[in-house]
């Protein structure tokens, strides 16, 4: 079965960074542009960033000039590098394709608290 696994969440300060990873099976990655998701609980999940497969990243106006999405082709592997956090970006992060690909499955995701 194919999997997608994020990691680098946690506890930190409001105005603290955090850099997450995700690795995915060739199947999801290799030929498809990639994404960044949050889901707070209770709410839809929501794309911040996108990434082609040329790297060329697009962002949420909530997270741009905030975060950084970047990907290794190589290593099948996106990540999100994320600066002045605060407690509103609390949420369970998450990577798949791109919205307007197919989704057949979501990771476990990893969890971002911001709080002092």
């Amino acid at each position: 079965q194919e999997q997608l696994v994020e990691s680098g969440g946690g506890l930190v300060q409001p105005g603290g960074s955090l850099n997450l990873s995700c690795v995915a099976d060739g199947g999801i990655f290799t030929g498809y542009a990639m994404a960044w998701y949050r889901q707070v609980a209770g709410k839809e999940r929501e794309v911040l960033a996108t990434i082609t497969i040329g790297r060329t990243p697009f962002y949420k106006s909530a997270v741009k000039g905030r975060f950084t999405i970047s990907r290794d082709n190589s290593k099948r592997a996106i990540y999100l590098q994320m600066n002045d956090l605060q407690p509103e970006d609390t949420a369970v992060y998450y990577c798949n394709r791109a919205p307007g690909t197919t989704i057949a499955f979501w990771g476990q995701g990893t969890q971002v608290t911001v709080s002092s």
